[in-house]
């Protein structure tokens, strides 16, 4: 349904390590970094950037951005890689059987407070 997402982050420098290592646990890459005019836009995605990160105005913590896990090891070292690369717990990795009785999710804010989560919706 979506080709691509993006969002703005206030200070990009300060925002790239988190995605870029937490995302790695879930196979997704830093493909594309470049500046147009005053502004700079990084791409991640497995083939193609269908998820940018872009310099911006200070960031308000509205967005929620869910990534697609393989296992549930996935979305574990999600968390964990994303905490040690200074993101702040919001909801740590487990069942969240009110969305369906196999959704395990695991919820990290990241520096401008948006929550990026990892989930993955098969059994054990």
């Amino acid at each position: 349904m979506l080709d691509h997402v993006g969002i703005k982050v206030s200070d990009l420098d300060r925002s790239l390590p988190l995605y870029r290592e937490a995302l790695a646990t879930l196979g997704i890459e830093l493909l594309a970094d470049f500046t147009m005019g005053r502004d700079r836009h990084v791409g991640f995605g497995k083939e193609h950037p269908t998820f940018w990160l872009s310099n911006g105005a200070q960031g308000r913590g509205e967005t929620h951005v869910a990534f697609t896990a393989a296992s549930r090891a996935e979305v574990e070292a999600f968390y964990s890689v994303a905490l040690s690369m200074g993101g702040r717990a919001n909801g740590a990795p487990g069942i969240r059987a009110h969305y369906h009785p196999n959704y395990y999710g695991a919820f990290v804010l990241d520096p401008d407070g948006h929550n990026i989560e990892a989930v993955c919706h098969d059994p054990e």
